[in-house]
């Protein structure tokens, strides 16, 4: 399934999408799409109904973050290991974690506001993983058992604020509107492998990024479960597995950063594409 919520923001409907591409409205089946409806009974209800007599949706709505009410925004970082090698940086031995601030989540398509003040705002396209089933002190093995879907997410990141202002990576991580996600939540079903998925990101139409999450250096089993030692993750919980290579901060002979006017594109096989427009804030 494809599920969506659409609507202006903070005012977000769920839906779905049918075999044509449609949105169907599901506000008659369910309050919206977030933790308290994609577990797996929640899940399993939304499989068993008959699309086609849900309402279509006319015209083109607004589309918003696909999930809704996050609890947890969890993030990795330098966790492709042509990332960590273009950043001058080892492979970590463990996952390095920070966190976004859920004030930084908008819809896909959103505008992304440069910072006040700003010179290195970047961008960095990632896999979503969305928990379905809590998920605490639990084995690699078990770990995709725990995952509701995946979804398409940008990792705005502001560099100077990020590694030159003291402190951890989290000040040039959350700013609002670093966190475009969607446009669809894919549910698990629907990915056979999420580590063989391509993605790739385009700023006014050069291709900076184009890389796969076969070159992750943890995958994602290994990350649920790790983090699952230091806290509890609950459905609805949202999590960013880091980058490819091809960050403007990577950018050879010299780093290249967003600027006002510009159009970020984006998207992973089988999860959709974004559009951004990037403003000044």
């Amino acid at each position: 399934m494809k599920l969506i919520r659409y609507g202006e923001s903070k005012q977000e409907k769920p839906g779905i999408v049918d075999s044509d591409g449609r949105i169907r409205d599901l506000s008659g089946v369910i309050s919206d799409v977030d933790g308290s409806t994609i577990t797996e009974s929640g899940l399993a209800r939304l499989r068993g109904l008959d699309i086609s007599t849900l309402p279509v949706v006319e015209g083109n709505p607004r589309i918003g973050p696909c999930v809704g009410n996050i609890g947890k925004f969890v993030c990795i970082g330098l966790n492709y290991s042509d990332h960590a090698a273009e950043s001058g940086l080892p492979e970590p031995s463990e996952p390095v974690v920070f966190n976004k601030w859920t004030s930084a989540i908008v819809g896909p398509n959103d505008d992304v506001a440069i910072p006040r003040g700003s010179k290195k705002t970047d961008w960095e396209v990632e896999l979503g993983v969305v928990i379905g089933k809590e998920a605490r002190y639990i084995s690699k093995e078990e770990a995709l058992s725990h995952v509701a879907g995946y979804c398409v997410i940008n990792d705005v990141s502001e560099r100077e604020y990020q590694t030159e202002r003291g402190g951890t990576w989290d000040k040039g991580k959350g700013c609002d509107t670093f966190g475009p996600i969607g446009p669809w939540l894919v549910t698990a079903d629907e990915v056979s492998d999420p580590q063989a998925l391509n993605l790739w990101l385009e700023v006014d139409g050069k291709r900076y990024q184009d890389g796969t999450t076969a070159k992750m250096i943890f995958d994602v089993a290994t990350i649920i479960s790790y983090l699952s030692n230091f806290m509890s993750l609950q459905p609805g919980d949202v999590i960013s597995t880091g980058t490819p290579p091809g960050v403007g901060m990577g950018v050879k002979p010299e780093a290249v950063y967003l600027k006002a006017g510009q159009t970020m594109r984006l998207g992973i096989e089988g999860l959709g594409e974004q559009t951004q427009k990037v403003v000044q804030a």
